[in-house]
């Protein structure tokens, strides 16, 4: 088999919103991810199905994006009944400690319950949930190169014991 291409970044991660202003307001009002693109549309692209909706796309600094899907009918995505809530997020990058600690702020001035910071060895971050029940992180580095070199050399051990672990459990 051949080795795979290289792949640069993330371009997007899209989900269904339940309305597209107020999607629009949260993230490019109150986060500060411009509204880059809207493709508005009555047939999907990919399977010819006939299915009216509006994609939003919020151009993050690295160029990737965040989109949403307005099917126009108020209804957001609904979470997996089979997952913890806390599991399914998006988490987003910030520069610095003191930029989390603005964004806590902001975020809570404007009404949004936040929990943390929450300290987890290699970065620092907050969540909270957007008008669509989708629950964000906002995370920044807390750990040196050499740190994440280390973390990187032990990953594969730490997944191995991980699955001989749960393999052993009953």
């Amino acid at each position: 088999m051949s080795s795979p291409s290289k792949i640069h970044r993330l371009h997007h991660y899209a989900t269904r919103c339940k309305n597209a202003e107020q999607t629009r307001s949260f993230y490019e009002d109150l986060l500060g991810l411009p509204l880059a693109h809207v493709i508005r549309a009555d047939t999907v692209p990919s399977t010819g199905e006939h299915s009216p909706y509006v994609h939003l796309f919020f151009r993050l600094e690295d160029g990737s994006f965040i989109a949403f899907f307005d099917l126009g009918d108020g209804q957001a995505a609904e979470p997996s009944p089979n997952t913890p809530a806390w599991v399914q997020h998006i988490a987003f990058t910030v520069e610095s400690e003191a930029a989390l600690a603005v964004m806590r702020k902001r975020l809570t001035e404007s009404g949004i319950d936040v929990i943390g910071p929450v300290e987890h060895g290699f970065v620092r971050s907050i969540y909270f949930f957007d008008p669509n029940g989708v629950r964000l992180e906002l995370t920044t580095s807390t750990a040196t190169e050499a740190d994440l070199a280390a973390f990187e050399q032990e990953a594969h051990a730490h997944l191995a014991a991980w699955t001989a672990d749960r393999t052993a459990r009953p």
